[in-house]
């Protein structure tokens, strides 16, 4: 099934575009003191080999601020300044040249101080995401966290109306999963501009990726988001890793290799889990060299699950007593020793992918 995408005006952060029809991109934050120039941009470093397209930065203080120039200089993809309470920040990091400035208008203070920034971007012509979170939205009695939310970013679009600036962008994240489907639901309906995607302090590892595929993903499906980052209480590469599978397994990523493994059962003789595990790392070495390819590998514990359940994968292995199979699209290839089953795979995957 083919999504059909929300139409919405495109933004440019510097090369990368965000909405009017294009790729939803990636988004990651790093974890480092944004004042020391060399951990932040290791950091980053390790996120662009992840597959991060934008990353964002907290700016806390002056010198953070003022670090932005630099980092720039040490890493490839666009760079965003995340400023709270202090416009003057956002102002500082327009000055030493931020991509992007994400700013939270709930807790930035007086009007004429959101004007400023707005309109040194548009001096510049540097994109601004509204980024308003459910907690800092004013509550209304008797409203919900999606009206409040919604009511708030409108709010906050007409003021970027009245600069005449249009480079904006709007997330409405939520830490719950379902208050952030419908915020993003209402807002979608009534403006054009491009959404951020997201469920805001999502958690650990398993229940972050869990809330976070759920409510990105539901939209995704709707046709609304045109750039994620997945919230996740970990390292900032994870929320990468998971922000690319959630793309693929909507069909809006067209390019990786995407792993399809049973879940095991009585019928399995092998360590299908540390196999899979193994087979992952070693197939991510290989999608990092071909970026722009795209497969599907099938590992599967017994010949009843692969090729059968397999059949649509386009390369497949399954185990079976002492030797299994290797097949392409369902179909068997050749039968293989158990043991040499899992490098014969990795070495099928290269050969298809060069």
């Amino acid at each position: 099934m083919d999504i059909k995408r929300r139409k919405t005006k495109k933004v440019m952060c510097r090369d990368v575009a965000i909405g009017g029809g294009s790729p939803v991109s990636i988004q990651s934050m790093t974890t480092t003191d944004t004042a020391d120039v060399a951990a932040t941009a290791r950091q980053i470093k390790k996120l662009e080999r992840a597959g991060c397209q934008i990353v964002r930065v907290a700016v806390l203080n002056q010198p953070a601020a003022q670090a932005i120039a630099r980092i720039k200089r040490k890493i490839d993809i666009p760079l965003v300044a995340d400023i709270h309470f202090d416009h003057r920040l956002a102002l500082a990091a327009l000055e030493h040249g931020a991509d992007k400035i994400r700013i939270n208008p709930g807790n930035i203070g007086k009007r004429s101080y959101v004007e400023a920034v707005i309109n040194e971007a548009k001096r510049k012509k540097i994109p601004v995401r509204i980024g308003l979170n459910s907690g800092s939205v004013i509550r209304t009695p008797g409203k919900t966290v999606a009206d409040d939310m919604v009511n708030a970013g409108l709010a906050y679009l007409k003021i970027f109306e009245h600069c005449k600036y249009d480079q904006v962008v709007v997330s409405l994240k939520a830490h719950d999963v379902l208050s952030t489907i419908e915020a993003y639901r209402r807002m979608a309906a009534v403006t054009d501009a491009p959404l951020h995607l997201g469920v805001t302090a999502a958690g650990l590892l398993q229940s972050g990726i869990i809330k976070s595929s759920i409510g990105i993903g539901a939209l995704l499906m709707e046709g609304i988001g045109d750039t994620i980052r997945v919230s996740l209480t970990a390292d900032p590469v994870e929320e990468v890793v998971v922000a690319k599978k959630i793309l693929s397994s909507v069909g809006l990523r067209d390019c990786g290799i995407e792993v399809i493994a049973c879940p095991t059962c009585g019928r399995c003789t092998i360590d299908l889990i540390a196999l899979v595990k193994r087979a992952e790392k070693e197939l991510a070495v290989i999608e990092k060299k071909f970026p722009q390819k795209k497969l599907s590998v099938a590992i599967m514990g017994c010949v009843v699950n692969g090729p059968g359940e397999a059949k649509d994968a386009d390369i497949g292995i399954a185990w079976g007593g002492a030797a299994g199979i290797l097949f392409k699209k369902g179909k068997k290839i050749k039968v293989i020793k158990k043991n040499d089953l899992l490098s014969a795979l990795i070495a099928e995957v290269y050969h298809e992918m060069v």
